[in-house]
């Protein structure tokens, strides 16, 4: 049932609300000029507080610099974005692990790739949509986000498209690389499935281990 309005009433309303706005704390009400009613809307309840997150931006250089800070424990690097469809889906599994596997030798980072190089959208341009997004996640981990064009990335690190997700052994050097890039259909994509069975693996192993 579409909502009825009547114009007289409407007027009336517009009359006393639109233009006249609230009544500040130094104008008093007469009694030649009624108070507006209206309903009474229920307190906001506060929301819940959400997690800090930190999002430094970083080149490819300053990325793997970043990695080899952690060298003695497994690093998991995923680079997504937001206008990336299979990132944002795999992209709890990430989540999952550095709450599972943080205090285990396991260290999750990831690398926002949304900047384009359109001057006029530098990378603080995304920094408050991608901040939302890694605080409903929970992605309390370290995050990066790109200062180069996505294109020109992708170019260095020899990657067709995003996601991407790269794994470091204790050593700090690169272990695998999982990518979508030999994939036939959105069935044989990658997953956090395939990322944690290789960390377990080099979890198993000793630092001595080669």
């Amino acid at each position: 049932m579409k909502p009825f309005a009547c114009p007289a009433l409407l007027a009336a309303v517009c009359l006393f609300g639109c233009s006249q706005g609230t009544p500040s704390a130094s104008q008093s009400t007469t009694a030649t000029e009624p108070a507006a009613a209206g309903p009474t809307l229920p307190a906001k309840k506060p929301a819940a507080s959400a997690p800090k997150i930190e999002l430094r931006e970083a080149n490819w250089e300053e990325t793997v610099q970043a990695v080899a800070a952690h060298k003695g424990k497994i690093v998991v690097l995923d680079t997504w974005s937001l206008s990336c469809g299979p990132c944002v889906r795999e992209f709890p599994g990430l989540v999952k692990m550095h709450q599972k596997l943080a205090d285990k030798g396991v260290v999750c980072m990831a690398l926002n790739c949304d900047y384009d190089g359109i001057p006029k959208k530098p990378p603080e341009y995304f920094r408050p949509r991608v901040t939302k997004f890694l605080e409903e996640q929970g992605a309390t981990f370290e995050n990066l986000i790109s200062n180069v064009a996505l294109e020109q990335l992708l170019e260095t690190v020899d990657l067709a498209s995003i996601p991407a997700v790269f794994v470091y052994g204790r050593d700090g050097k690169l272990v695998k690389r999982f990518d979508n890039e030999q994939i036939q259909s959105d069935a044989d994509e990658f997953t956090y499935a395939d990322v944690n069975k290789l960390v377990a693996e080099l979890l198993a192993k000793t630092p001595q281990d080669k």
